[in-house]
Formats: C-alpha cells, sequence, structure tokens
C-alpha cells in the first residue's frame, strides 16, 4: 500500500500525521487512546481496532475536503 503525506500539527516530525492511501483512505498517526472510561462508551469494536486521538486542527488543516 502506497501512503501520501497529507499534512501533521507536530513541530518535530512525529505525530498527529494524516496520511492518503492510493485509494483515498485515510490513515491516521497519533497517540492511542487509553482512557479507560472512554474506551467504555466506543461500540462495535472489532478485532484488531484500535483508536487514536487525533487534534481537530489536524483534520481540519489537512484532512481532503472532497
Amino acid at each position: 500500500m502506497k501512503l501520501r503525506f497529507l499534512g501533521s500539527t507536530s513541530d518535530s516530525g512525529n505525530c498527529p500525521t494524516l496520511y492518503e492511501t492510493e485509494t483515498g483512505d485515510i490513515v491516521v498517526q497519533g497517540e492511542r487512546l487509553t482512557d479507560p472510561e472512554a474506551l467504555e462508551h466506543l461500540r462495535d469494536v472489532l478485532p484488531g481496532e484500535t483508536f487514536v486521538v487525533v487534534p481537530r486542527d489536524l483534520l481540519t488543516r489537512f484532512a481532503p475536503k472532497e
């Protein structure tokens, strides 16, 4: 799978970062959500799924508008 860098709000080049796949899907690099109270509210979680926290600013600045 090929990824295209979309943008990051990190000054040090780490996360959070957005990428776009060759099929147009979005890949998010960020801190894993580990708060037990927050995890209790998630629904329909499939095996292998994980959750990351994405700053709103990252999405509004770099997410595709289409």
